[in-house]
């Protein structure tokens, strides 16, 4: 069995001479299929392009909370019919920068919006959400059809209460010294709810830390979670493909 990448920007500037090489170096560590989250309307093309010239590489339509500013729900909804584009997101709540109770209204608005596209569009959600937790959970649980992953688990334990629709996606930060929060948490996360991703070239993972992240070290997030949760990586590396599998239904 093989390692999915849930979630690497590979639509990145920093990869577009190394591309090849990266998903190459992936390969070679196991890790196959990768899926690229939308999260800036301006890089969603090249995120397509990316994905059709790759066959193990996938793609979401979204946008983030931090580039509400563009976002043109009709412009998302051209990417739908693309057998490529298999999941809506990443779009979510981020309180992070303190914004104004102005700009919490509108990241709630367009974060609305994209849920809506996918419950008509019966594609899942990759939602990210930071210092939001409590807001993120009352409009989840107000939209019962929805269901996705919970990108980069920030370890809140009220969004537990989410486990019967989503997935929560465990990425470097749980190699981190000061990760205990997602350490204690990770047993009390369903075993078929448990995803892999990088969220390359972000939060790489230890011993790397301070490099460009790569999809290659889902494999050092694989040993952590093997280790927490005494397995091996060979369970660990099965059940959560499977899962990935089957929250993501376009994967081939």
């Amino acid at each position: 069995m093989y390692i999915i990448d849930t979630h690497t920007h590979l639509d990145d500037d920093r990869y577009d001479d190394i591309l090849d090489e990266v998903l190459t170096n992936a390969s070679n560590d196991g890790v196959k299929l990768h899926i690229i989250p939308g999260a800036d309307i301006k890089t969603l093309k090249k995120a397509s392009n990316i994905a059709n010239k790759y066959d193990n590489v996938y793609y979401a339509a979204g946008v983030h909370p931090y580039d509400i500013a563009d976002f043109n729900l009709d412009y998302l909804r051209s990417f739908l019919d693309d057998k490529k584009c298999i999941a809506i997101g990443e779009c979510g709540l981020d309180y992070y920068r303190s914004p104004s109770e102005e700009e919490k209204a509108l990241q709630k608005e367009v974060f609305i919006k994209q849920i809506e596209l996918s419950i008509e569009k019966k594609l899942p959600l990759i939602i990210h959400i930071r210092d939001a937790s409590a807001d993120s959970l009352e409009i989840l649980k107000s939209y019962k059809e929805a269901f996705g992953v919970l990108h980069c688990f920030n370890a809140s334990p009220i969004l537990l209460e989410l486990s019967d629709r989503f997935y929560y996606g465990i990425g470097g930060v749980l190699t981190f010294k000061n990760a205990k929060n997602l350490v204690e948490i990770l047993p009390k996360i369903r075993l078929d709810r448990l995803l892999i991703e990088t969220d390359s070239p972000y939060l790489t993972p230890h011993p790397f830390r301070g490099t460009l992240n790569e999809p290659k070290y889902c494999t050092l997030v694989a040993q952590k979670m093997a280790e927490l949760l005494n397995k091996s990586i060979e369970e660990i590396t099965d059940l959560t493909t499977n899962n990935a599998k089957n929250l993501f239904k376009g994967l081939i």
